[in-house]
């Protein structure tokens, strides 16, 4: 049979014909890192271009407090090259080490050739020149582009057990909402985190942004930690396991609006459960069509996916609702 991104041809039309005709949110993930160099202006002016609902973005703040966008809290060696065109070397420069001004020096516009994210993302669209932007360099973007409805979806990246790594959960969740509400972007805003303390600050400092849980039980990243004597460093002191084992009641009684499963990690169940206690469903990061078609069958509110053009695809062909694009230069 023919297929297209792993899906067989005849399997794909006969799912068509099963999903509901539901909305489905598009979030591209860093952009659409797919596609154009991740978290840059370059990959969000192709997501508006393309047509999302979400823009997923992940942040970090520098030495002079600018809120910066990056995946990492240190500068990855796999898509960074110095002023000298060079790729890094040597220790990772943490971003809350260095100003701003010394952080645009670096060129984030291709992935090293020789690195193992290469090869995940051989159709990646190189920009050599590209800096590491700043959430008001992304809101600038999205205004220029005429988009009044797309959100931002906005990643908090601190890790509780490498707390030098960046500002303090309090301090950076407090830095965080201030931007949004510099930039006048609360009521199009969430916070989402694999830390749920920076997530409990930041609702109560902006109780009207919605929060996001996000979770993994998986060997290279596991936020949950079922079965430990005590709670996980990650779950803001909730603990899985006086809950039943339940992922969806543990988000609950953390306060997220939102769960943001790894979508390998989602069972009917749980998703289910979700639904039932009224949150909302939206996994990560979904890059094959069929996985894809597979999701929106089984009733998730969302996906984020570091290519949308194949989100699109998949939802034209069975007649849902597409967000409009908006064309736009970076």
């Amino acid at each position: 049979m023919i297929r297209k991104y792993g899906i067989p041809a005849a399997f794909a039309a006969a799912l068509a014909c099963a999903v509901p005709a539901s909305a489905v949110e598009i979030q591209g993930h860093r952009g659409a890192r797919g596609l154009m160099p991740e978290n840059s202006l370059p990959a969000f002016a192709r997501a508006l271009t393309l047509g999302v609902d979400v823009l997923e973005l992940d942040i970090a703040i520098t030495a002079d407090d600018v809120v910066a966008i990056s995946h990492d809290p240190a500068l990855d060696p796999a898509i960074t090259r110095g002023p000298d065109g060079a790729w890094l070397t040597g220790p990772r420069p943490l971003i809350r080490a260095l100003p701003y001004a010394e952080l645009e020096g670096y060129d984030v516009g291709r992935i090293d050739p020789e690195s193992r994210q290469a090869k995940r993302f051989p159709d990646q669209q190189a920009v050599d020149g590209t800096r590491i932007p700043t959430l008001e360099a992304l809101v600038a973007l999205v205004r220029k582009s005429g988009n009044d409805r797309v959100r931002f979806n906005i990643e908090t990246k601190v890790d509780p057990t490498r707390p030098d790594g960046t500002l303090p959960t309090d301090a950076f969740a407090a830095r965080l909402v201030r931007e949004i509400e510099r930039l006048g972007i609360g009521d199009r805003a969430m916070i989402q985190s694999f830390d749920w303390a920076t997530l409990r600050t930041a609702r109560a400092l902006a109780p009207a942004i919605p929060t996001v849980c996000l979770s993994a039980e998986r060997d290279w990243l596991n936020n949950i930690q079922r079965g430990r004597p005590d709670s996980s460093p990650w779950t803001a002191g909730l603990d899985i396991d006086r809950e039943g084992g339940s992922l969806p009641r543990l988000v609950q009684k953390a306060g997220c609006a939102v769960w943001s499963p790894y979508h390998r990690d989602l069972t009917d169940a749980a998703l289910a459960e979700a639904h039932e206690i009224g949150l909302e469903v939206v996994v990560w990061t979904v890059n094959d069509p069929l996985d894809m078609t597979l999701l929106i069958e089984r009733g998730v509110d969302g996906i984020i996916t570091d290519y949308p053009d194949r989100l699109r695809e998949v939802m034209e062909k069975r007649g849902l609702p597409l967000p409009e694009a908006t064309p736009v230069e970076p």
